[in-house]
């Protein structure tokens, strides 16, 4: 798995509403109703992450979620945290 540039990278942006990329990272937030709720949805994306063998970093504090995927292999972006970031999307819609 190669690191994207960061041309690559905003092409792929464009397909990831709520997403950024900064300091070598991509970065999204949720808000939810409340922290059971949020608490599934990490729950949710825990199990897909899983599958794909590549987990976010990540926080939670009550309804707030805080993303960050990166490849540390690599030192950068790859397919695997696009492919990840679409579905962390796909689960919170």
């Amino acid at each position: 798995m190669k690191k994207l540039s960061e041309a690559e990278i905003q092409d792929e942006l464009q397909s990831l509403p709520g997403w950024e990329y900064a300091d070598n990272a991509l970065h999204t937030g949720f808000e939810f109703e409340n922290f059971k709720e949020a608490f599934t949805i990490m729950t949710r994306i825990a199990f897909e992450a899983e599958k794909l063998d590549h987990h976010p970093d990540w926080s939670n504090v009550y309804n707030q979620l805080h993303i960050s995927l990166y490849t540390h292999t690599e030192d950068g972006v790859t397919e695997k945290d696009i492919a990840l970031a679409k579905i962390i999307n796909e689960l919170v819609s």
